[in-house]
């Protein structure tokens, strides 16, 4: 690249990582079809954009603005509702999870006469034991 187009530029816009930020955002646009403003004599697109912002050829503000479009991302798109409604269990039981709907347990006969206080030490036990 011409020493003297950068020299050019940096009395243009003086932060040296902006120019190349916004000569690089000219450079896409003119790849993508854009008129030119300045003759190209058989220079590549980078010092083309370096030459027209020397010359005060093309808008400074459009340009950066072109820049901050193209940095933007897109959000995530929200999953749609039949998507979460799949995620949501059904009535089969594949996650090991008693639905509402379910009767309780049969095999479970005798818990019912428990005391909270034998509930407690019951789990505190179980607790105690997962530990070792």
């Amino acid at each position: 690249m011409a020493r003297v187009t950068v020299e050019d530029c940096i009395l243009k816009i003086p932060n040296r990582f902006e120019l190349v930020l916004i000569a690089a955002q000219r450079a896409r646009n003119i790849s993508r079809g854009e008129e030119l403003t300045v003759d190209r004599d058989n220079d590549k697109n980078p010092v083309v954009a370096l030459r027209e912002i020397a010359d005060e050829t093309v808008s400074l503000g459009e340009l950066e603005q072109d820049l901050i479009k193209s940095l933007l991302r897109a959000p995530e798109p929200e999953p749609v509702e039949e998507e979460v409604i799949d995620l949501i269990a059904t009535d089969e039981n594949i996650f090991g999870v008693m639905d509402v709907n379910d009767e309780p347990l049969q095999d479970a006969a005798g818990l019912e006469d428990l005391s909270p206080d034998d509930i407690e030490a019951a789990i505190a036990a179980e607790l105690a034991g997962g530990r070792r």
